[in-house]
Order: C-alpha cells, then structure tokens, then sequence
C-alpha cells in the first residue's frame, strides 16, 4: 500500500495537476496554430511567392511509376519522399508557437505585481552607555 500512498500523493500534488493542465491546454493550443499557419498565413505567404503549395514541396526519392504528384498519394503508393514543403510548415508553426508563448510570458510578468523591494535594515541605535563613553571622551579631549 505504500506505493498506492506515494502514488496518490503525487499526482494529486499542485504540480501534478498544472502540468496536465498544460499539456491539454497545449494540445488545443497546437489546433490553433495549426490553423492560424494553415488557413491564414500559408496562404499569404503561398500568395506573395507565387502560389506555392508548401505541404506539397517535396523530391521523390523511390521509384514512381504512376508519376504521382501530391504527398498524400505518394505516401499512400509507399513512395519514399523528401517532405521539405511539411517540414517548413511545422517550421513557421513553432516559429509562430514560439512567438505566442514569449508574448504571452512578457503580458503576465508586466501584469504581475513586483516585488515588494526588501527594507533596508536600519543600523541599531547606539546603546546609551557608549553614547555616554563618547561624551566622556570628547570632553576629555577640550
């Protein structure tokens, strides 16, 4: 039962449960990201360059005897090839992803309250026998 115990333990520990959090608020995350560089900008940039499609920029590396052309049939066929077009996608989706997460961090730590500064402690006063002590000493010295 011990293990059972430690086990509880953890995964009802605060840490526990924000990271599973984070990792199901990141998973849908993802699905916007995807859409956003997609749906949005893909097509932008596809546009500006001259009506590439990136998901299909790729080199047939194996034999293709139907002269198939979309990634998706030629993955399908079993024909190995050169994704790049995917790979500059997943790119600016990380890229972007990256971004995101960055301004997000900078929003909160503006939002966030800053520390409170740490008082300077005050010197202790001078305890009345030696301010009695330095009297004495400067009137000696008159």
């Amino acid at each position: 039962m011990g293990m059972l115990q430690e086990f509880k333990e953890f995964a009802v520990k605060g840490n526990a449960m924000d990271l599973a959090v984070g990792v199901i608020i990141g998973g849908a995350f993802s699905k916007i990201v995807d859409s956003i560089v997609g749906d949005l900008i893909m097509p932008l940039v596809s546009r500006i360059v001259g009506k590439l499609d990136f998901s299909n920029l790729l080199l047939v590396l194996g034999d293709n005897p139907n002269n198939l052309v979309a990634l998706a049939d030629l993955k399908k066929a079993g024909i190995p090839v050169f994704a790049y077009g995917s790979f500059l996608t997943i790119l600016v989706n990380f890229v972007i992803l990256a971004f995101i997460i960055f301004m997000m961090i900078k929003q909160m730590n503006r939002l966030r309250s800053p520390a409170a500064p740490v008082p300077v402690p005050e010197a202790p006063a001078t305890p009345e026998d030696v301010m009695l002590l330095r009297e004495i000493r400067d009137a000696l010295k008159k």
